[in-house]
């Protein structure tokens, strides 16, 4: 017994079916029981009612328009705030840098409820409203690092000959940046938007403690219709934000081809 477990664990490929197995249990399954409620109607039939009354539904599709600007505020904040961070950080020494990008990792490590009860905290010392303005600061404060790590990582990796190489041909400093440096980091922040645009839109907990459930996210509307058994709505809901990620991935990855073409260009 033991020898034919060995030799069936042997062979490279068997080394995948615990893998397969664990991503048809816990994604494939979940998946298909999603697009099987989001079709379907309390009787089990098919159905396009779910998405019909999401279309038509004034709350959750202002709620779904207000989540997106607020998650494409954060990320545009996020980058005007994590790429220059970014930069500096691969411009150091690199035991400097390595600490500086633990110590904006290190928050990170510390649960996003935790995080956000402090910010809460904060407001509230400072005798400073909640509200939209908190809810916007949250986001930026609980996911900056998402956008500083994967642009550094990406500069850090930068062919150094390529920007001298710009040098010696006579671009100056904005020039050697605009047209060699930031062309060459757009894979890094494409993979920040990623991890930045989407939690944000499907978060609900931030919204709810920083705003005092004054302001509704997608993710809130989302979660209240899985709560109240609404499960073919809410599944509807939840494959309106999978569809969302998957163009977002789209995206992402052409920006990534094309900064890859115009790297080989330069």
């Amino acid at each position: 017994m033991l020898r034919k477990f060995l030799s069936f664990f042997g062979r490279r490929r068997n080394w995948t079916i615990p893998y397969v197995l664990y991503l048809s249990f816990f994604v494939l399954v979940p998946m298909v029981l999603i697009v099987w409620f989001a079709f379907t109607n309390n009787e089990g039939e098919f159905s396009f009612t779910n998405f019909r009354k999401f279309w038509l539904q004034t709350e959750a599709m202002n709620t779904f328009i207000y989540s997106v600007i607020i998650a494409a505020i954060t990320t545009i904040l996020c980058i005007l705030l994590g790429y220059p961070a970014a930069y500096l950080l691969s411009r150091m020494e690199s035991h400097r840098a390595k600490l500086l990008v633990i110590l904006f990792i290190l928050p990170m490590w510390v649960n996003f409820l935790i995080r956000t009860l402090a910010t809460v905290a904060l407001f509230d010392f400072l005798k400073l409203p909640l509200g939209q303005g908190a809810l916007i600061f949250g986001m930026v404060y609980n996911f900056l690092p998402f956008m500083i790590y994967p642009i550094y990582n990406v500069l850090q990796k930068t062919d150094q000959n390529l920007i001298e190489a710009a040098q010696d041909l006579g671009a100056n400093p904005k020039q050697v940046f605009f047209r060699t440096i930031l062309p060459l980091s757009k894979p890094g922040i494409a993979s920040g938007v990623m991890m930045v645009f989407m939690p944000v839109i499907s978060t609900f907990a931030i919204a709810e403690l920083l705003t005092i459930n004054n302001i509704k996210l997608f993710g809130t509307t989302l979660q209240e219709n899985i709560y109240n058994g609404t499960w073919n709505y809410g599944a509807a809901l939840s494959l309106v934000m999978l569809l969302l990620v998957g163009i977002t991935s789209l995206l992402q990855t052409g920006g990534s081809t094309k900064a890859a073409e115009e790297g080989n260009l330069i």
